[in-house]
């Protein structure tokens, strides 16, 4: 899914940030973007079509031996934010949601791989804080929730940088030149640093 993300962000240069869990991603356009003059409709419909164009095109890549058993599709819906702050606030309730989400699922499966029935397992967790979840995971099955792979626990940032590459010109003199390039990390959005480090995603004036 990251690597179709991505792919999204090599066609569509108006596309800057992408946040994706499981199978969901949310695209950030550029504050003045007037890609397909903006209209709604256009933009979530090319997007949409192009993810799952690359998702199959790219299924032999991740599964060789695994057959695509029948065509994906994708939703989607266009919204438009009003400021860059209630745009961090979505994206950070996506990134919160992925740990809320990721903890219950790993408790489930845990207790269900341990004997437990599916609705044993939801009974057994209804009402549980994360405290309780990380107890459990440690004190029953051995597992430190901390140290589970970042992306499950804070999900995928797919976003342009700009670095500077050394080049050797045809005269042999070193130089360096500021390229853009597309990279994902597992990073923590809901933190101000993130946001210092990266202050392009937000600022119409570095395009």
């Amino acid at each position: 899914m990251n690597s179709c993300a991505v792919t999204v962000l090599e066609e569509f240069e108006d596309v800057k940030f992408s946040y994706g869990v499981s199978d969901e991603y949310s695209f950030v356009l550029k504050k003045n973007s007037q890609l397909y003059q903006r209209r709604a409709s256009e933009i979530v419909s090319a997007i949409v079509s192009f993810f799952t164009s690359a998702y199959v095109r790219k299924w032999r890549e991740f599964f060789p031996d695994k057959e695509l058993k029948y065509p994906p599709s994708f939703d989607g819906r266009a919204i438009c934010y009003p400021s860059s702050k209630i745009l961090r606030d979505y994206l950070a309730w996506r990134q919160v949601d992925c740990h809320i989400n990721n903890q219950y699922n790993t408790c489930f499966w845990a207790l269900v791989k341990s004997g437990k029935s599916k609705s044993q397992a939801q009974d057994y967790l209804k009402g549980t804080q994360a405290l309780e979840k990380n107890e459990l995971l440690r004190k029953e099955f051995g597992i430190e929730y901390d140290a589970l792979p970042v992306m499950f626990r804070r999900g995928s940032s797919v976003f342009r940088t700009k670095a500077n590459k050394a080049q050797t010109p045809e005269n042999g003199a070193s130089a360096e030149k500021l390229q853009t390039e597309i990279i994902v990390d597992f990073c923590n959005i809901i933190e101000q640093s993130f946001w210092e480090a990266y202050p392009s995603i937000l600022d119409e004036e570095a395009d």
